[in-house]
């Protein structure tokens, strides 16, 4: 049995990456990807914004308050998808095994490399072939599980490497903050800093019982995160995932008024689903069968997301581009495909801070109450 050897690969500051590869011009300026307005939000900064304070999810007006010369752009999710899909096309032309964890970052599993040529040695070798072939920084970082590599590569940025060899876990781990522990949220850090918990060892030193009777179940993920254990495996990635549903009407209709409403509907469902699961959709596909039985599907590639009102544009516009015939329709049913990991939050271009925060309230009634407890007024018509 060979040592587990898993590499996290994480492009650094990749919206701000593109730019800058599209535009020489913003190369070493404080720069800001995000909604344009001051009611707008941060969705990715370069170092030199992260400088005076400025991080991603930020309001837009207070990023310009602590960096008031900084460069601001909406940002172009179109060339963040292709460039996306680019590395990950390189990725997978060497990997023995990868996971896109999402739109910029990855796993690999090279367990068993090491007897044969080197597990650091060719995830070198791997990074500047992306450096080349994409123009992107990327860092990574090596260990024997996810956990520590994924805070490996946090440790190597920006453009740099970490290797962190078996059994020196908790060694590199120990000195670090709390905070640098994927998963530990704002509340989580407040709460260990409350009880004097700063640095990883000393979490790690707490009894496993005190931490559950402090944060339930999640106490122990605490403990063993603390303690550089983590046995998730590395997902084999499979583009073309994808969730749909489908409408069959009790009657045939052409009451277009109560079709689209219908669509937004199972639109929106869909959309809370991703956000609920994590995942990003690049493709969308609406389906129509008439009366007669004939179906038609329209599809489209799309930059990734997850916000529900890119989506229900897209199904409106496709389903006014497929519906020709004017006969009545049997069912409707849409589709959303070519998923991959990763947080809603990326895609924040056109929301504000108050419609995130209203998002995410609905999110959380529908989890806690059901998904048909609150919806859009225009599902209701």
């Amino acid at each position: 049995m060979f040592d587990r050897a898993i590499l996290h690969m994480d492009l650094d500051s990749f919206f701000v990456s593109v730019e800058c590869l599209k535009n020489d011009a913003f190369k070493g300026k404080p720069l800001i990807i995000g909604g344009t307005s001051r009611r707008g939000v941060v969705a990715s900064c370069s170092y030199e914004a992260r400088r005076f304070g400025v991080h991603s999810a930020m309001p837009m007006k207070m990023a310009l308050n602590l960096c008031p010369d900084a460069l601001v752009l909406r940002g172009d999710m179109d060339s963040y998808s292709k460039y996306s899909r680019l590395v990950t096309d390189i990725i997978a032309e060497d990997a023995p095994l990868y996971e896109k964890a999402s739109i910029d970052e990855f796993y690999l599993d090279l367990s068993g490399m090491d007897q044969y040529f080197g597990c650091y040695k060719w995830s070198k070798e791997l990074r500047q072939k992306v450096i080349r072939e994409s123009g992107l920084p990327i860092s990574f970082g090596l260990s024997a599980n996810k956990l520590v590599s994924k805070i490996g590569t946090g440790e190597a940025k920006p453009n740099g490497t970490k290797e962190v060899a078996s059994g020196k876990e908790k060694a590199f781990l120990f000195p670090l903050p709390v905070k640098k522990i994927p998963g530990i949220g704002k509340e989580t850090y407040k709460k260990l800093s409350f009880m004097g918990v700063r640095k990883i060892q000393t979490l790690s030193g707490i009894p496993v019982r005190l931490l559950e009777n402090e944060f339930g179940k999640h106490g122990r993920s605490l403990w063993e995160k603390a303690n550089g254990i983590d046995r998730s495996p590395v997902v084999p990635y499979y583009e073309q995932k994808s969730m749909s549903k489908e409408r069959t009407f009790t009657e045939d209709t052409l009451n277009l008024n109560f079709i689209k409403n219908m669509m937004l509907k199972l639109s929106d469902a869909l959309a809370f689903d991703l956000r609920d699961m994590n995942k990003l959709a690049s493709c969308v596909t609406v389906k129509i069968r008439y009366a007669d039985f004939n179906t038609y599907t329209k599809q489209r590639r799309i930059p990734y997301t997850a916000n529900d009102k890119l989506l229900a544009r897209h199904v409106q516009e496709l389903f006014n581009i497929l519906y020709e015939r004017r006969q009545l329709i049997r069912l409707i049913g849409i589709k959303f495909s070519g998923l991959v990991n990763g947080n809603y939050q990326i895609d924040l271009f056109d929301d504000t801070s108050k419609e995130i925060s209203l998002l995410k309230e609905k999110d959380w009634i529908r989890k806690r109450f059901g998904k048909d407890k609150i919806m859009r007024a225009a599902c209701l018509g």
